[in-house]
């Protein structure tokens, strides 16, 4: 892949990662419009390094708000441990429990079925975009909250609709976290924070996954299986590159969206969400 090509997706994923406008719908209509296809491993591998990449940015705009909100007190540190294991965990029951009737539904239990195969699907990318937009809508419209903690039902209901984004490429993540805690009552800076700590969290499982299904996937059809530096170097080196790319981008994305969320313009990105969806059903 050139660099340019990296540049770009790296460039879209940067600036729409952080925006509750799925970047992974984003990601993959670009693909489609370079002609890479958006279900290979090596383009799977490469949206979540990219993912990665914002993910350090997060960490890096947020560390003194997450320390002041979660670390600041021995209680702040146990409350907040509980409230992001019982979202996780929330995630991966729903998570893999839709996944595993998606299989049963769509692909008839078979063995070869990888949810990554939906990824190019523009009519599910379009439906997913579309609930998103409304959801983000639906929680702009309900008057701002006030709450600064969570209890752990507010923590498993957010934990929950994130399991539910994670086979539907266009449902945006953050998106739908930050708005079911703005509708639980949450105040919006605190919403933001949440919802991108369980994005740190969940995101090295995903990544782990993707470089495994990459080299097993290289391995099965006589590719390199032998793990060398020069075959890693091959396979990781322009998801490191774009991984680098998407840091900075993010950066600048995340400032955009801290405004635009304490100025009252979340509703913005909904209406922006179901425009996207028409697109994509276009493009697809």
């Amino acid at each position: 892949m050139s660099f340019l090509k990296i540049a770009l997706l790296a460039a879209v994923q940067g600036a729409a990662e952080l925006l509750p406008v799925s970047s992974s719908a984003h990601v993959i209509v670009t693909e489609k419009l370079l002609g890479l296809d958006p279900t290979a491993p090596e383009m799977t591998l490469l949206l979540v390094m990219l993912h990665t990449g914002t993910m350090l940015a997060v960490i890096l705009y947020f560390w003194r708000q997450w320390h002041a909100a979660y670390f600041a007190t021995a209680q702040r540190r146990r409350d907040g441990l509980v409230n992001v294991l019982l979202a996780t965990l929330a995630t991966g029951v729903v998570g893999l429990a839709l996944q595993s009737l998606i299989k049963h539904v769509f692909a008839a239990n078979a063995d070869h079925f990888e949810i990554e195969q939906l990824f190019g699907n523009a009519k599910l990318m379009a439906g997913a975009l579309a609930a998103a937009g409304v959801l983000i809508i639906v929680s702009s419209r309900i008057p701002p909250g006030r709450r600064d903690g969570l209890s752990a039902r507010d923590s498993l209901w957010i934990g929950a609709v994130q399991g539910l984004c994670l086979p539907f490429r266009g449902l945006s993540r953050s998106g739908a976290t930050i708005s079911t805690a703005l509708v639980q009552g949450m105040r919006r800076q605190r919403a933001e924070e949440f919802s991108f700590a369980l994005a740190v969290v969940l995101t090295p499982a995903v990544v782990v996954k993707e470089v495994y299904r990459l080299f097993s996937h290289h391995a099965a059809g006589g590719g390199a299986p032998a793990l060398n530096g020069a075959a890693v170097l091959h396979l990781l080196g322009p998801g490191l590159l774009g991984m680098a790319l998407s840091f900075g981008v993010g950066l600048l994305a995340l400032r955009w969206l801290s405004s635009w969320l304490e100025a009252g313009r979340w509703h913005l990105f909904g209406a922006y969400c179901l425009l996207a969806s028409l697109v994509v059903l276009w493009v697809g």
